[in-house]
């Protein structure tokens, strides 16, 4: 699918039920393979107790990437590239759907999911602070582990 087709997915999911509460969220994980390195992005539009819909965009690099701080930068940035693609217009146009119904309860949020963590047990802890601001600085709500679900789950199960 372009993305053009995507977003009028995304649209007319949300047109379905308006005064729903939705949440956009976008979030990458990756898999080293013997030979190349696949990153899966997850885009899943959800409207909280009434279903989802959810789309992936597959990239592949051709080598291992070994190192976890550049694995875990270049998800972020995939990450960042597709909510790039989320122009103002296009945001616009997804409030403007849920704008009427704010008072009966509708709301529209965008979160970046990353697959790190905060854990004493968990190696990408060190770039917690590094990837939240990342992600803060183009206006996404941030979410790491347990709560990265679009990376550390729906991505993750793409990239095997």
């Amino acid at each position: 699918m372009t993305f053009d087709q995507v977003f009028n997915r995304i649209l007319l999911f949300m047109k379905r039920n308006p005064d729903g509460n939705f949440r956009l969220m976008i979030g990458t994980d990756s898999q080293v393979h013997c030979n190349r390195t696949v990153f899966i992005t997850g885009i899943v539009i959800q409207n909280e107790r009434k279903g989802a819909w959810a789309c992936i965009r597959k990239t592949i690099i051709p080598r291992k990437m070994l190192h976890l701080h550049e694995r875990i930068s270049y998800e972020t940035s995939l990450t960042e590239e597709v909510v790039s693609l989320f122009t103002d217009e296009r945001k616009d146009r997804m409030f403007d759907i849920v704008l009427p119904f704010i008072y009966k309860g509708g709301s529209f949020s965008m979160e970046g999911h990353m697959d790190i963590g905060s854990g004493k047990r968990n190696k990408t802890r060190e770039f917690v602070k590094e990837m939240v601001s990342r992600i803060e600085s183009i206006g996404l709500e941030p979410k790491i582990k347990p709560e990265a679900f679009v990376a550390s789950s729906y991505a993750n199960r793409y990239t095997k």
